[in-house]
């Protein structure tokens, strides 16, 4: 029995497939009766993307052969171009609309986190919260650093944080200092 089907051709990532007429015990790209036209999935530009002879394809198809599905749907966009037109507009149409949904759970996320974080300041404690309020003021800053450039956000969080830790440690120092000497006047007298 003659079956039209393709025979794939090309390189590795960039097929190329005839379309033929053959043998349908033979294997997919081994001889061929003969080659009908061709189809190149990856033309760009001015590059033809189907070629087919019609008159030859009636011909087999008198003959008795059988169409592949995919050498189907080929014979009908190359007899009206604005299939393809519409193929191509459906899939900008979902390319376009997976773009919105992946923006909108990208805001939804930083809502949350911000959210979160001023929930956290909230709850903290009235002892811990002017310790807590620097890493409150990182995290707000945090969602708006992503719009802005990487670079200047660590240096503001790095600034905010080495005067928090320096401030109790120079304290500790100034008291321990004060807390011996009444204890040396002490042992003197």
């Amino acid at each position: 029995m003659v079956k039209i089907r393709l025979a794939r051709g090309g390189a590795k990532k960039k097929p190329f497939y005839s379309i033929v007429a053959t043998d349908s015990r033979k294997r997919r790209d081994s001889g061929y009766i003969e080659r009908i036209g061709y189809f190149n999935p990856v033309a760009r530009g001015q590059e033809v993307r189907l070629q087919l002879e019609e008159d030859r394809l009636s011909y087999w198809i008198s003959q008795g052969a059988q169409i592949s599905d995919r050498v189907k749907q080929l014979v009908k966009e190359y007899r009206d171009p604005s299939i393809r037109e519409k193929q191509l507009a459906m899939q900008a149409e979902k390319a376009a609309d997976k773009a919105k949904k992946i923006a909108a759970d990208l805001k939804a996320k930083t809502d949350l986190e911000a959210k979160e974080a001023a929930k956290v300041v909230a709850e903290a404690p009235a002892e811990e919260a002017p310790a807590e309020e620097a890493p409150a003021e990182e995290v707000v800053a945090e969602a708006p650093a992503e719009e802005a450039p990487a670079e200047e956000a660590p240096a503001e969080e790095v600034v905010a944080e080495a005067p928090a830790e320096e401030a109790p440690a120079e304290e500790v120092v100034a008291e321990a200092p004060a807390e011996e000497k009444p204890a040396e006047e002490s042992e003197a007298k």
